[in-house]
């Protein structure tokens, strides 16, 4: 198994804690999205337990990376953000699992077991709150605009980022708004963060 988490420390007890059972086997460990699926390819992993906010991608980019380059291992989203958008996107890539890190370590150690198992596994209270919230509004590239303005950056730097014109970040931010129903692009940044849509 694979676990990638940004905190050392959060990593160590993880893997200390699934070490001690006699059908788990912790192989690697990488502390940014970025690695995931070299390291998951090169030790053949069938179970990778991934953190959601990590440096060089997020655990979710890394899911569906890891999906596509190795469809054989199964995922489980490990997060302290049980966010019902995060858990959509989780699904949606390819993820068999979704634990949030204030779960006992039995119920951790039993969703691996489970989704190695080819079951899927979703945390029920986020699962409720996730049908309830419904999916987001936003479309891809309104999300990908309010992750670019999420630091406050003018309309031209966000241009600059995404290599788009400032009438269509305009454009994108304005639909963004709306569809949050926020009053400002910081509050839409906000809600969409709280929500999981980004």
């Amino acid at each position: 198994m694979l676990l990638a988490d940004d905190q050392a420390l959060v990593r160590g007890a993880l893997a200390a804690m699934l070490g001690l059972e006699a059908d788990i086997e912790v192989v690697a460990q990488v502390g940014s999205g970025a690695e995931v699926v070299a390291a998951a390819t090169a030790h053949r992993v069938d179970v990778a337990l991934l953190d959601v906010q990590m440096p060089g991608g997020d655990g979710l980019d890394a899911a569906a990376e890891l999906h596509a380059a190795l469809p054989s291992c199964r995922i489980v989203i490990l997060t302290t953000f049980g966010r019902p958008g995060y858990l959509a996107r989780a699904m949606r890539a390819g993820a068999s699992g979704f634990v949030v890190k204030d779960a006992p370590p039995e119920q951790l150690v039993d969703a691996v077991r489970r989704v190695h198992a080819g079951l899927r596994v979703v945390d029920p209270v986020l699962a409720a709150e996730s049908l309830s919230t419904g999916a987001s509004p936003l479309t891809d590239r309104e999300r990908d605009v309010l992750r670019a303005a999420a630091d406050g950056a003018t309309v031209a730097a966000v241009a600059a980022r995404l290599h788009l014109s400032e009438g269509t970040v305009r454009n994108h931010l304005s639909a963004a708004i709306g569809k949050t129903t926020a009053r400002t692009r910081a509050e839409a940044v906000r809600l969409a963060d709280e929500h999981g849509w980004l």
